[in-house]
């Protein structure tokens, strides 16, 4: 891993110093890396959120059509749900390998070059997931595009906290990252409208097939917008073929290892439980992998210190509860309320809209708490436990049986409001846990743990809804699991970026 990730980058150490107004081995300033308006930056990297969200949760919508119409790979499976959270689990199992891959490369190589390469690469494989013609094949375009949208994640975060003043950062955090509401909620909702379009152009059996073509072709435009925005706005070209090569090469071991775990699982009639475990190890193991390097580059004592512990493992939550709505929401809603898949589709995309609102005022109250110079862990606090009761709330009116399209789609959406607001606000207390160069690292060892949780979430909560009956099981499931991280925050040491108390 050392030898694809390498040390940084001569022009990536000159952009560091064009930040700080110099130039490495140059008696004279610089431009900066990128010399754009902050908010321009922050909508161009909402976008970016939009199109990966809408490549990823496309998969939940379109499993749950296959479910209903007894079609494509897993209409006619014995355990459909369990079968179509696996597919999910695969996804982020790819998804979270390259999430320190990711940061790192971008403090290599360039935070610009890797977002846009992560936007390309998903665009191109969302395509090839809607040409797939069985399910092994469809798996490893899943899988693949996991693992270039998760080097997406730790350069945004990265280039938002570089070139937002320090009193604005946590708001821009939360701008930029609303377009993860606004994709799930349009892939959520658009699914089926796309599903039927396709039905009525001619697709027959694969109209689950029209979303993907459509997402896919919109990401890579995304891509290409991204790539001339950053090229007009920069000191230096785009540079984009050795990170593309590195990207590769992490990639390619990583995608034989995730598919021969679905074979053999496959092969051998492991239960869903069972692959879930392996997915589990893989992360394990990359997670020792990280840590025995970070070691040894000696960069443990900045970025595997008890607070960052704390956070690390707390977030765990949040990927899980995000997955868990975010795959099954649909689903949930359609056979609870014995309603049809659009009207699920509208009820459950209350949840994913509420971050439009949600994360950018937990941005706004959390900067505002660091102007005054006080911490933001108490906003992270109430926002879980609020979202822990609601949570709650909702596996209640699912085990009473039959509630109304109106209930679960006000939990939902008041759920989400607090939900999308600790995000932000997380982020942002990570962000000033260490020094400006390794916050691609950080982000990167973050959400590498983080989704752990992602990748449990949909198979887990599948199985729990096949072997139950119901799917009250999985909402106390994910609700649990958050209750569990507050006192996680409670104990983390918040640092305060002096120059945004002023």
């Amino acid at each position: 891993m050392s030898e694809v990730l390498g040390a940084q980058h001569p022009d990536a150490a000159a952009a560091d110093g064009a930040r700080r107004g110099t130039a490495i081995g140059s008696p004279g300033p610089l431009r900066p890396i990128f010399s754009g308006s902050y908010q321009k930056l922050w909508l161009l990297l909402l976008f970016g959120w939009l199109v990966s969200y809408a490549d990823r949760t496309v998969t939940g919508p379109v499993v749950a059509w296959m479910i209903h119409d007894k079609g494509g790979f897993i209409g006619d499976s014995a355990h459909p749900a369990a079968l179509g959270g696996l597919i999910g689990s695969m996804f982020f199992t790819g998804y979270m390998l390259t999430q320190y891959a990711g940061g790192r490369l971008g403090d290599r190589f360039g935070h610009r070059e890797m977002l846009v390469l992560s936007l390309l690469w998903a665009g191109v494989l969302t395509l090839v997931s809607g040409l797939a013609t069985g399910l092994v094949v469809f798996v490893v375009a899943r899988v693949l595009t996991g693992l270039g949208e998760g080097v997406f994640y730790s350069n945004d975060r990265v280039l938002v906290i570089t070139h937002t003043p320090p009193r604005r950062r946590t708001i821009g955090l939360g701008v930029a990252v609303s377009g993860l509401s606004i994709g799930l909620t349009v892939a959520i909702v658009a699914t089926p409208y796309m599903i039927d379009w396709g039905t009525s152009a001619g697709f027959g059996a694969r109209a689950w097939s029209m979303p993907l073509f459509l997402f896919g072709t919109f990401s890579l435009l995304v891509g290409v917008a991204t790539w001339l925005f950053f090229r007009a706005r920069g000191d230096r070209p785009l540079r984009l073929g050795a990170p593309l090569l590195r990207l590769i090469g992490y990639s390619v071991p990583c995608a034989a290892a995730i598919t021969v775990l679905y074979l053999v699982s496959d092969k051998a009639g492991w239960t869903a439980w069972e692959t879930a475990i392996g997915s589990g190890v893989l992360a394990l193991v990359m997670i020792g992998f990280v840590v025995r390097d970070l070691k040894r580059t000696g960069k443990a004592e900045t970025l595997l210190t008890k607070d960052l512990w704390l956070l690390y493992i707390a977030f765990i939550a949040v990927m899980w509860n995000l997955w868990f709505f975010s795959f099954w929401s649909v689903e949930i809603v359609a056979e609870t309320a014995h309603s049809s898949l659009t009207s699920a589709a509208l009820t459950a995309a209350f949840n994913a809209g509420a971050g439009i609102i949600g994360f950018p005022v937990g941005g706004w109250l959390a900067d505002r708490r660091v102007r005054q110079g006080k911490g933001r862990k108490s906003l992270a606090i109430i926002c879980a436990v609020a979202h822990t009761l609601l949570a709650v709330a909702f596996g209640v009116s699912l085990a009473v049986g039959h509630p109304s399209l109106l209930l679960l789609g006000l939990i939902l959406f008041t759920s989400g409001l607090f939900f999308n607001a600790l995000q932000p606000i997380v982020h942002g207390i990570l962000g000033d846990q260490v020094p400006d160069a390794d916050r691609g690292a950080v982000f990167g060892v973050f959400n590498l743990i983080a989704e752990i949780g992602a990748v449990a979430s949909p198979v887990v909560s599948g199985v729990l809804r096949d072997s139950t009956g119901s799917w009250a099981p999985g909402v106390f499931t994910a609700a649990g699991i958050m209750a569990v991280s507050v006192p996680l925050y409670a104990l983390v040491r918040e640092r305060i970026p002096g120059a945004a108390r002023t």
